[in-house]
């Protein structure tokens, strides 16, 4: 397990970028859970923003793939528009003990 961050590095609605040992991952607080998944747009296997941090639409309702438009639901990561509808990105294992969020890579 390697430590991601604490729970309160992420505040609810936003999503932030993280890279350990060369994979780059995204850590999403959508309605007070969090959902873990790598960064990489099944379309194309490419980073899903081009700003750091920016992974969410305008309504911070979904998680926006930014060189496409790809929508994927932040809770299951299974993409509702764009060029790969019904993919689904990859989630990322985690547990959370207290405020830190550990991941399994």
């Amino acid at each position: 397990m390697h430590k991601l961050c604490l729970y309160s590095d992420i505040p609810e609605g936003s999503a932030k970028g993280f890279e350990i040992d060369g994979r780059k991952i995204v850590a999403c607080n959508y309605r007070e859970n969090i959902y873990i998944y790598e960064n990489s747009c099944p379309h194309r296997s490419i980073p899903l923003e081009w700003q750091p941090d920016q992974f969410l639409d305008y309504e911070k309702t979904f998680i926006q793939c930014a060189t496409h438009g790809a929508l994927f639901k932040i809770d299951t990561g299974v993409c509702i528009a764009g060029p790969c509808v019904d993919d689904k990105l990859n989630k990322i294992a985690f547990i959370q003990e207290g405020e830190q969020i550990l991941v399994e890579l």
